[in-house]
């Protein structure tokens, strides 16, 4: 239940710069009665202008920010002060106290619940927005439902008065349907960021796969890469072996081995040689030392003839013995040469008897050993290159698992099939929220519409019209007298004002069935004009139960003074040196 507790006002239309307070707490029948003091108070019977429709548009302007009728809010700032308009209203719904705190010049907007503000915001910057639709959503009544069936007056165009496209609106926020227009509002902005979701997961997704498909190309690039490298680097280490192979064909250690004969051999050989040689020189040298001992050992047989070994001729003794004596020193040095050398002959003999006979030459498949050793250093050469080459790193395995773990990205796409699944099914629902053939609307104004035709006839018979009133399955309504169909202003005055009241107390039943109750009821004028006393009566009695027995909080503006003694209690409204005033309530006797 929504329960309007107490209003203040301060600079607000005709109430000056003495802040006004209205208490709505009691359960009763108030009449509102206004004194114009400037016009000459209640000796001149002056009733008009003192500002009691004031109270319904402080109302009006602290819940919605706007009076009942179109008055600019800077129009509501009390004339003479022209500044510091302020409203308060305290309300409650379901236990939750809320005040909402509302002025121009200076702007303000204060909205707080259980005494703790939720937003203060300056209307002119237009951030009141905000908090207005937070209160709007609270009230769950439109302003244009606010005047029909809380604050009744004669300023606002009648419900049959007005176009049939603008009788559907108020019916249908009436009977419920509005609810499924303002969830489809609800439904297309969720559609609206469903579907901006679903662009941004469709792009995310779409980047993603892209970004996959490139980074699967430089994968696969890398694989073919990797493929050409593991088949050169085969074919380098097949080279490798091949060639190792074909060098280990050679014995090397044998090889080498064979060289080592070799240059001993080929030493010995040498050596021999050199003996061989030298052994023949020895033996021409002894051949020749033979031949001059000899000739030397001639000559002196020649001289014992006393012959000169030289000329043949005679020799005399002095020159023979002279001869003699070179011949035998000649003989003596040729033989001790001779003997020299034929020791050196047997020295000579000796070493190469010594050697003996020489092996066959070493077989070698290098001419030399340094051949041989670079042989088997090209062998170990080759080994260790295979070997580096076999534990080569794979240079593009690590980049491929590395592009597989961390650059691909898993493509999920579980929320995009969410996503549409849900759009689908907001479509569905979108359709049928807003079909006006759909089985929902029907069945929600099948449901209420019955009622509300129940109310209205109800009421129509309290208050003594003999009118029928219907609203139809289209929600059109239809208005007849004794079978004969008629137009709203076929009606008298008097009529019409029944048939508002009435009207607005069907709206209002069918509003608190479906909704929230409200404890208060504005009636401002309406039984004054054109209503015989019949109806007054009527409407009296409908206004006093309906506060009776259903704890309404009801005021009565009215001209007539009569009425005083019809009402539990009565408000005066005062206008005095141009401010109005509220006057505390006086209980009436009963």
């Amino acid at each position: 239940m929504i329960r309007i507790q107490d209003l203040t006002v301060k600079n607000f239309m005709s109430v000056g710069n003495t802040t006004q307070a209205i208490n709505f707490n009691q359960h009763q029948l108030t009449l509102v009665l206004g004194e114009n003091i400037d016009q000459g108070g209640d000796d001149a019977g002056s009733r008009n202008g003192t500002g009691k429709t004031t109270i319904i548009n402080a109302i009006s302007y602290g819940l919605y920010g706007q009076a009942l009728t179109n008055i600019r809010r800077d129009n509501l700032v009390n004339k003479t002060n022209n500044k510091g308009m302020l409203v308060t209203l305290t309300f409650e719904k379901n236990g939750v106290s809320y005040h909402i705190e509302r002025g121009r010049k200076p702007n303000l907007l204060k909205f707080s619940i259980n005494n703790e503000d939720q937003e203060i915001t300056d209307e002119s910057q237009g951030d009141s927005r905000k908090t207005q639709q937070d209160i709007n959503t609270l009230l769950g009544m439109s302003h244009e439902m606010f005047k029909h069936i809380l604050a009744l007056n004669t300023y606002t165009e009648p419900f049959l008065a007005l176009k049939n496209n603008d009788q559907r609106a108020i019916i249908e926020q009436l009977l419920g349907v509005t609810i499924l227009s303002e969830k489809a509002e609800l439904l297309r902005e969720q559609m609206r960021f469903n579907k901006e979701h679903l662009v941004q997961e469709n792009a995310r997704l779409t980047a993603l796969k892209d970004s996959n498909e490139k980074i699967k190309e430089n994968i696969e690039r890398l694989h073919s890469r990797r493929k050409a490298w593991i088949s050169q680097n085969k074919q380098t280490c097949d080279k490798l072996q091949n060639a190792i192979y074909e060098l280990e064909q050679l014995d090397i250690d044998s090889e080498l081995d064979d060289h080592e004969q070799l240059a001993s051999w080929s030493d010995l050989n040498k050596h021999h040689t050199n003996l061989t040689k030298e052994i023949a020189t020895v033996e021409r040298a002894l051949e020749q030392a033979d031949k001059n001992v000899q000739k030397v050992g001639a000559d002196l047989d020649d001289l014992e003839h006393a012959n000169c070994y030289a000329c043949g001729q005679e020799l005399h003794n002095d020159k023979l013995e002279e001869m003699k004596d070179k011949l035998q020193k000649d003989y003596g040095d040729a033989h001790t040469y001779m003997i020299e050398i034929s020791n050196k002959y047997d020295k000579v003999k000796a070493k190469l008897e010594d050697i003996g006979t020489l092996d066959i030459k070493p077989n070698t498949f290098y001419e030399t050993a340094k051949e041989a050793y670079e042989h088997r250093g090209n062998v170990e050469s080759l080994k260790k290159t295979l070997a580096e080459k076999t534990d080569e790193l794979d240079p593009y395995q690590e980049q491929i698992d590395d592009l597989k773990e961390t650059a691909l990205q898993e493509l999920n796409w579980d929320h995009i099939n969410d996503l549409n699944s849900l759009k689908d099914h907001q479509d569905f629902l979108y359709k049928l929220l807003t079909n006006k053939d759909s089985f929902i609307r029907k069945k929600i104004i099948d449901q209420n519409l019955a009622y509300l035709n129940n109310r209205l006839t109800y009421y129509l018979n309290k208050l003594g019209l003999p009118h029928q009133v219907l609203f139809q399955n289209d929600l059109n309504v239809e208005i007849t007298q004794l079978g004969q169909d008629l137009d709203f202003d076929n009606l008298s005055r008097g009529e019409r004002n029944r048939l508002i009241l009435g009207l607005s107390f069907s709206f209002r039943d069918v509003w608190e069935s479906l909704y929230q109750q409200v404890n208060l009821l504005f009636v401002d004028e309406l039984i004054d004009s054109g209503m015989d006393s019949a109806g007054v009566e009527a409407s009296l009695s409908v206004l006093k139960k309906m506060g009776r027995e259903r704890n309404k909080n009801i005021y009565l503006i009215s001209h007539k003074d009569e009425l005083q003694g019809r009402v539990t209690n009565v408000l005066k409204v005062i206008k005095e040196a141009g401010f109005t005033s509220y006057d505390n309530d006086v209980e009436v006797a009963g």
